[in-house]
């Protein structure tokens, strides 16, 4: 291995890890901008979230790809928001964008808000429950008809309630 593939391996990984970084948000981050039906405080949050859901709904962070079970969540029935229980997603609007987290097409009517998103330094709009203001995760314009529309939302915001 020569120098040069050593040098551009360190910069690349470097530069992953800042990525990384501001993918991960600290402290100060925070759900939508309320005011909202469902107001809580951290504390009663976390009563009811495991650390790694409360981490998705209420500091915006990001799951890993290919970690949610729901992926393979392929039944009628429908989607929630995991901190409140509003409907937000109907499963026959469900698709696989190949991306690794479940990926709708369209919400439910009154279910979602969105906002402008700009944390990794390029516009998008980040998608949270209009309810409890629990983010869920992003919206891009590149799914499939009818919307065009690919609701790209964490597992750990969501539960999933089978049809009856």
């Amino acid at each position: 291995m020569n120098r040069r593939i050593m040098l551009f391996g360190a910069t690349s990984v470097a530069a992953l890890g800042a990525l990384a970084a501001t993918l991960r948000p600290g402290p100060s981050a925070r759900a939508a901008e309320g005011p909202f039906e469902i107001e809580k405080t951290g504390a009663e949050w976390r009563a009811i979230l495991d650390r790694a859901e409360y981490a998705v709904l209420r500091e915006e962070a990001t799951e890993r790809p290919w970690t949610s079970p729901l992926n393979d969540e392929h039944r009628p029935g429908s989607f929630a928001c995991r901190g409140c229980d509003l409907p937000l997603f109907d499963a026959a609007a469900k698709f696989d964008s190949g991306t690794g987290w479940p990926s709708f097409y369209q919400p439910l009517e009154n279910a979602v808000g969105e906002s402008a998103d700009y944390k990794i330094g390029v516009a998008r709009t980040e998608v949270h429950c209009r309810r409890c203001g629990g983010h869920l995760g992003h919206v891009f314009p590149d799914g499939p008809p009818p919307t065009g529309l690919r609701y790209c939302i964490n597992g750990l915001a969501l539960s999933f309630a089978p049809a009856a």
